[in-house]
């Protein structure tokens, strides 16, 4: 009962998934990003697992066909699922179950994944794959929230929308991006909404906190007056 994009951004790396559904907390069980991996969206009736198993796959090198295939393959309720992932080179796959609530489908790109379950039909995915190739020179994090938009413009799921979520992560662990609504009558214009928020207060600090190469981080160098690294 959601429709979701796991995707990477060719230009910066980034990793990302947005998502949106007729039901509460949906950035809580479909939105699973690693930095040194990839990204999944696992939907319909979610198995978790193909996340929490699947990142470290990918990140020992399995492409995501390959971990998808066989994590897919020991799970005995496969029909009822949906998922999507993407890996840090940008290789995709995704799977919909024969069980899934009509009409239910996905789409695999150079970079991404679209899939979507309980839609009005195939429009919202062919509008997301048109949205997300057209803004090429976007910052991930916009392309993927103009994707959730386009996709609820074109009917999005047929009961109707209730929660959203963009999550997008660089090269450090923590998230550039991390945005939810959990349970609203508008979710994609409250993402919106949020989004502007944390554009302008919140993502230049992000950018500033220590990272590997730079335990002290800018922020601190600028209080502390250029002293250590």
């Amino acid at each position: 009962m959601t429709f979701s994009i796991v995707a990477r951004c060719r230009r910066t790396g980034q990793l990302g998934v947005a998502a949106l559904t007729a039901k509460p907390g949906v950035g809580k069980l479909v939105a699973h990003v690693r930095h040194d991996a990839g990204a999944v969206a696992t939907q319909a009736l979610p198995n978790p697992f193909l996340a929490y198993d699947g990142l470290p796959m990918l990140a020992q090198g399995h492409s995501p066909r390959e971990v998808m295939t066989e994590l897919l393959a020991r799970d005995p309720g496969r029909e009822v699922r949906q998922a999507g992932m993407v890996d840090r080179a940008g290789r995709a796959y995704a799977f919909t179950g024969d069980r899934t609530l009509d009409w239910s489908g996905h789409r695999i790109g150079d970079g991404y994944t679209v899939q979507g379950n309980r839609l009005v039909g195939p429009e919202p995915l062919d509008e997301i794959v048109r949205g997300f190739a057209a803004s090429h020179e976007q910052d991930l994090a916009e392309r993927l929230l103009r994707t959730i938009e386009l996709g609820e413009d074109a009917g999005g799921d047929r009961h109707g929308a209730r929660s959203a979520t963009v999550t997008v992560i660089g090269q450090q662990p923590y998230p550039l991006w991390d945005l939810r609504v959990d349970d609203h009558d508008h979710p994609a214009k409250e993402l919106r909404r949020l989004y502007d928020v944390f554009h302008e207060e919140m993502v230049s600090a992000i950018r500033k906190l220590p990272t590997r190469d730079d335990p002290m981080g800018a922020a601190a160098r600028e209080v502390l007056g250029g002293q250590g690294r």
